[in-house]
């Protein structure tokens, strides 16, 4: 209960000062995004008790899909910034708020570029993870960062409007330096080893269905993507 608390309080404000900052995008962008959602891929999939569908093929699905994934990143920090793991340093923490407010602000830009063909909120499920040991947060940080860079690089070719794409790379590169630093925190060096490098030195990626069962276990509201190849059990 306490983890779903967390995520119902928003520092909204907050979110919305950042964004535009961490994003590197203006209010002409949202308006641009928002746009071009009024005119194709209409509503987002259907939404049952337990869960969300992404919705038909489209921009828009790829939109929600971020946006899904962006909520989950966006809870699970603003969990570790409110129970800050025991013997966190002081540069520790002020990172981790940092990611924390780059996650939220995240979360926030996709929300008000999708407006109402957003899917809705979710519940995270955070069970598993025991936010007072450093090991336990830092692996969970870990695979959250390096899932959601490979889930961006994955679903880049799908993107067709040149405004989204533009905005998913913006996104991505900030991804991928909270990856590199939990990465450092974990195993100093390995912040762009083998294990997330291809032998061409390129990000790995992963296609959504993929993506999705790794982020359903972090999830009490499951997400699917059924045009996608994946629906959750």
């Amino acid at each position: 209960m306490e983890t779903e608390k967390l995520f119902e309080k928003d520092d909204v404000n907050l979110a919305r000062r950042s964004f535009l900052r961490y994003a590197g995008a203006g209010v002409a962008t949202i308006g641009v995004l928002a746009a071009a959602s009024c005119h194709k891929d209409k509503n987002p999939g259907p939404t049952t008790s337990t869960g969300v569908d992404i919705g038909a093929k489209g921009d828009l699905a790829i939109l929600n899909y971020a946006y899904a994934l962006e909520q989950l990143e966006a809870a699970f920090y603003i969990n570790v910034a409110a129970h800050m793991y025991t013997g966190a340093t002081a540069d520790e923490i002020a990172l981790l708020t940092d990611i924390r407010d780059h996650e939220v602000a995240h979360r926030e830009f996709f929300k008000a570029a999708l407006g109402t063909n957003a899917i809705k909120s979710l519940t995270p499920n955070f069970s598993a993870i025991d936010f007072s040991k450093r090991d336990s947060v830092l692996a969970a940080a870990k695979a959250f960062e390096d899932t959601g860079v490979s889930a961006y690089n994955g679903a880049g070719y799908l993107i067709q409007n040149a405004d989204y794409l533009l905005i998913a790379g913006k996104i991505v590169s900030v991804e991928a330096r909270h990856a590199s630093y939990i990465r450092n925190l974990v195993s100093p060096g390995s912040f762009a080893d083998a294990t997330i490098l291809d032998v061409n030195g390129l990000d790995k990626q992963q296609t959504i269905a993929q993506v999705l069962p790794i982020a359903n276990t972090y999830l009490t509201t499951k997400v699917s993507a059924s045009n996608y190849g994946y629906v959750a059990s």
